[in-house]
């Protein structure tokens, strides 16, 4: 069980739609990581971390523009979860000043959301996409998502972000959670 749901799919690879990999791009001009990248991705980032290079045990640093599409679920074998990306997310952005977006399921009422998102994050866009359709082995295709989704953003750009993403679901700036 996750948030209220049964995990349906063993598959943790969830590879991000072309259209939002062209929206990170817009935003970002270039995306300098994607740590948790797999080898059907189509994020071309300038550094990729492909298993066994583990994103969550390797720096972030010096890396600005950081991706995230964390794998799906929880990984038994590595003892990790979503949470454990958004950790690190919230710890990148931090220590290092990382400017980050991540693709993640709607889970507003999960402790690693008030934990990493609430009172951390600066802005989420909450996509329209009722059924977010991703890439299967980086081919359209797939079944579309069991949960609604969306971009989560730790970052200095906040009017830029909903510049880039507004055409895309509803963008809300979060900062004032920062108390």
């Amino acid at each position: 069980m996750s948030a209220g749901r049964n995990i349906n799919s063993k598959s943790k690879e969830w590879g991000t739609p072309e259209k939002y990999v062209n929206a990170v791009i817009d935003f970002f001009g270039e995306i300098d990581l994607d740590p948790c990248s797999n080898p059907n991705s189509i994020v071309n980032a300038e550094t990729e971390f492909v298993l066994p290079v583990d994103g969550l045990k390797e720096s972030w640093e010096p890396y600005k523009r950081v991706y995230v599409n964390p794998p799906y679920g929880i990984d038994k074998e590595r003892k990790t979860s979503i949470k454990n990306w958004l950790e690190k997310c919230v710890e990148s952005r931090e220590k290092f000043g990382c400017e980050i977006l991540a693709l993640i399921p709607v889970a507003t009422n999960t402790g690693h959301w008030k934990k990493s998102i609430f009172g951390k994050a600066d802005a989420i866009c909450f996509l329209a996409d009722t059924r977010l359709k991703f890439l299967v082995n980086g081919k359209n295709g797939g079944k579309g998502a069991p949960m609604a989704c969306c971009i989560v953003y730790w970052g200095a750009y906040n009017k830029l972000f909903k510049e880039v993403f507004s055409k895309y679901g509803s963008c809300v700036d979060i900062r004032e959670l920062k108390g």
